[in-house]
């Protein structure tokens, strides 16, 4: 996994959106972060900057010490094959690209947009997921 500049976020690559609105998740951050096929994870809104969100397992995000009541955005099942329909609520679309990164050891993070995207954008070595 790339540390994109020296004391920076690390990222497992980009995603892109499917058409029925499918992310696949890094495999190295699946196992990271212990997801299992047909387990349900819940989708956190990230930060103004990022306009991203976050995935998580709904035991572990609730022991946060942060509100999320505005900040939940649905919930999903992981598939066999390591991908989950994004909710709505995300406010993604299909063929968006979003930059995969270690969060909080709660949540994995999927960024949009911001300075971290754009330094990812320098690094055409980051692997690219899809769904399909």
């Amino acid at each position: 996994m790339p540390q994109l500049a020296k004391g920076g976020k690390w990222v497992f690559g980009w995603v892109v959106v499917s058409p029925r609105r499918e992310i696949r998740i890094p495999p190295e951050a699946y196992a990271e972060y212990g997801f299992q096929a047909g387990e349900t994870v819940m989708f956190i809104a990230g930060s103004r900057t990022s306009r991203g969100f976050s995935i998580g397992r709904p035991e572990r995000i609730a022991s946060a010490k942060i509100p999320l009541e505005n900040r939940a955005l649905g919930s999903g099942k992981i598939g066999p094959a390591g991908t989950v329909e994004l909710p709505l609520e995300t406010g993604i679309t299909p063929g968006e690209r979003l930059l995969v990164g270690r969060g909080s050891g709660l949540a994995l993070g999927f960024i949009r947009q911001g300075p971290i995207f754009q330094e990812a954008l320098k690094h055409p070595e980051l692997e690219s997921f899809s769904a399909d």
